[in-house]
């Protein structure tokens, strides 16, 4: 259980740093449209800082073989998300964002929530699941990918949405324009996506035996796991490369992660068999951390805060005073003709 416990630590440490890298890569490259997944693509791999990152990320989806196989999936998540911690404290430093006290509450009731899910575990009686039917794996995973998708759709059409013009009214004030979203829609639809390949990363740790790789092989290849992992890269990758190019990683991100470790923890546990405690007070801690974690989720804001306003107590401008048109006069404000007397 130990291994798990350092896999997982090293994991935070892939992720936090791999987002980190992206975002600052994204930061100097032409704006992505996920209606233009090849141009995405094409940006994102000609950017050396990117695919630093992206093998960060790599090194961080190969730890987490590591933690599925020696912990279950519950304790896993709830591991995973305190490396939100160390996200916020990278991009403070390496990013200059700026988090809101409203957020950093929230962050701290994240950690609180985690906490309430540690005190929940027990490791004698805590059982780690190897296999799920494939037919519920497919069913929970076209639905979140579908979800996914659909939210991640309906927040960019909400952002990029232009009010329409207003007549200017009689005191010469306008309606307020739309506030950009926070990203908070877009962390929940990615996480959906990344709740999926975590449930295919657990498949696949079930399946390795490093005894009988031609067996681990061809048991893979008759699962749906490699090929769930293929469509959740691929969706992912440009869904989350657009929200960490449009909002800030330090809200993105945690988000993302706690969407996907509230997913893999309630579904996954369920789908692979890992039963809820059964004594009282852990089955308690459980259900109550899980329910702190999705209601920060729902308390944080959906558009970024409006501009500061101008100070109050300063009298108003007075309009300009009408300038009458120029009247030319002939012979007066047009030039002088050549050799004609003054």
């Amino acid at each position: 259980m130990w291994w798990g416990v350092t896999a997982a630590l090293f994991a935070n440490v892939f992720f936090s740093g791999g987002f980190v890298l992206e975002k600052r890569a994204l930061n100097s490259l032409p704006g992505l449209d996920i209606h233009r997944p090849a141009r995405a693509v094409r940006l994102l791999l000609g950017s050396p800082l990117w695919i630093g990152g992206s093998l960060a990320l790599s090194a961080g989806f190969v730890a987490q073989l590591v933690v599925y196989r020696t912990l279950p999936m519950a304790v896993a998540q709830a591991l995973f998300i305190s490396g939100l911690v160390l996200l916020l404290l990278l991009s403070s430093r390496a990013l200059g964002e700026r988090t809101s006290g409203r957020e950093r509450w929230a962050m701290a009731a994240i950690v609180v929530a985690l906490l309430m899910v540690v005190l929940s575990l027990d490791a004698h009686t805590d059982a780690i699941g190897t296999s799920s039917p494939a037919p519920l794996i497919l069913l929970l995973s076209g639905v979140s990918i579908g979800a996914g998708i659909w939210v991640y759709a309906a927040a960019d059409r909400r952002g990029s949405r232009t009010p329409p013009a207003r007549p200017r009214k009689a005191h010469g004030t306008h309606r307020a324009p739309k506030k950009p979203s926070s990203g908070v829609a877009y962390g929940v639809a990615v996480g959906l996506v990344y709740g999926v390949s975590s449930l295919a990363i657990k498949g696949v740790s079930a399946h390795l035996d490093l005894s009988d790789l031609a067996g681990t092989v061809v048991a893979l290849l008759s699962s749906p796991y490699p090929y769930l992992l293929l469509v959740t890269g691929a969706t992912g990758l440009v869904l989350s490369q657009t929200a960490l190019q449009r909002c800030r990683a330090s809200l993105v991100v945690p988000v993302c992660t706690t969407t996907s470790c509230l997913y893999t923890a309630s579904l996954g546990s369920l789908a692979f068999g890992e039963s809820l405690p059964d004594d009282p007070l852990r089955l308690a801690l459980r259900i109550a951390g899980a329910a702190l974690a999705v209601a920060v989720l729902l308390s944080l804001p959906s558009a970024e805060p409006a501009a500061p306003a101008a100070p109050r107590g300063l009298p108003p401008r007075e309009p300009l005073p009408e300038v009458p048109p120029t009247v030319k006069i002939p012979f007066v404000n047009s030039p002088p003709l050549e050799g004609r007397e003054p």
